[in-house]
């Protein structure tokens, strides 16, 4: 009885459309943790080459693969293991923008500061790059119904985000811009209380003594550290939440 469902089993594979066959190949590599979230895998060329078929055989596998959220696909650098949903808002790259809407209040952003700059010690430790590495740092202020509730504060990788300083800001925010050509591969943070520097405070119409919450976040995609963010929150206007 094994012996024969295990016969009818690879009966089953082989009769399968090549497509799904491929398919079936990359979900048990990405299963058995040969490619990692935010690895990517092998190029279609070299799939097809590899199961010797064309590459718009390739193209469909992997089309269908992405559209069930396992890949993720980037243009002009390749495909990816999609990541994984965190459940806790604490640990979630959530779009600012989005989380305003869902409390059924109006977005809106200004960009205060837009600039390339090459890193000094000070940067290029954490972006784990040679000082004078090209990095990319903006500031904006979100608003929620008119009232600033974030200061984000944030230096990119150039080599991870390399057209980071031709988004318009205002039409999305620099997460959503970095979550769609930077897959997601690891992420460190840490949240404290402190006073903000007189810009910060100024920015966010802040009392003299009012405290801030303060997230500090780090991002990894492509086997790069690809973001180093600080955000800045009144702490009578904002609080963290999340589920486990």
């Amino acid at each position: 009885m094994g012996l024969e469902g295990n016969v009818d089993s690879q009966n089953q594979q082989e009769r399968a459309p090549i497509f799904q066959r491929i398919k079936d190949h990359l979900r048990a590599e990405i299963h058995a943790g040969t490619w990692k979230e935010g690895d990517a895998i092998p190029s279609e060329p070299a799939l097809a080459k590899q199961f010797g078929v064309s590459r718009m055989t390739v193209n469909r596998a992997v089309r269908e693969l992405t559209a069930e959220q396992i890949l993720t696909r980037v243009q002009g650098s390749g495909t990816y293991v999609a990541q994984h949903k965190y459940q806790a808002t604490l640990v979630e790259i959530k779009n600012i923008a989005e989380e305003v809407r869902a409390r059924g209040h109006q977005h809106r952003s200004e960009l205060h500061r837009l600039e390339r700059s090459k890193a000094a010690e000070l940067m290029a430790q954490p972006f784990e790059v040679d000082v004078g590495h090209l990095l990319f740092h903006s500031v904006i202020v979100h608003f929620e119904n008119d009232i600033p509730i974030q200061v984000e504060d944030r230096w990119v990788n150039s080599t991870v985000a390399p057209d980071y300083m031709q988004q318009d800001f205002s039409a999305q925010t620099p997460n959503e811009y970095l979550m769609a050509v930077a897959p997601l591969q690891g992420v460190t943070y840490r949240i404290e209380a402190v006073s903000a520097p007189r810009e910060v405070a100024e920015m966010l119409a802040l009392g003299s003594k009012e405290p801030c919450l303060v997230l500090h976040r780090k991002t990894l995609s492509k086997g790069k550290v690809a973001s180093v963010v600080t955000m800045w929150h009144p702490g009578s206007r904002y609080q963290f939440a999340g589920q486990l």
